[in-house]
């Protein structure tokens, strides 16, 4: 397990920079996270990461994008624009939760 500095705080993370311990996790650490994505952090990403990290506690697994659209009412076309490149990836990488299994 490798650890990394964000935000002056020391974090465990995976070989991709995914968190392995979700409790490391602060708003100052996502904010870091997201510079490094080039993402400058709305109301609307904070909307998406808030739901990402209440569902994964409620069920111990990250929201697919369709669980995100349905269950979150966060349109799929609005999380590509949030998060390019790769929503999913990126928003659970700027939440402080593992990659999702369905990326590879």
């Amino acid at each position: 397990m490798a650890t990394k500095q964000i935000a002056g705080k020391t974090v465990s993370v995976s070989e991709e920079g995914y968190f392995t311990d979700p409790s490391q996790w602060t708003r100052e650490v996502a904010q870091a996270i997201a510079v490094e994505e080039g993402i400058t952090l709305t109301d609307a990403h904070w909307k998406v990461i808030d739901f990402l990290k209440k569902d994964f506690a409620a069920t111990g697994v990250l929201a697919s994008m369709r669980r995100i659209n349905k269950t979150g009412g966060i349109p799929t076309k609005d999380l590509y624009e949030l998060f390019p490149d790769g929503p999913l990836k990126k928003a659970a990488r700027i939440a402080g939760l593992p990659k999702p299994t369905s990326c590879v």
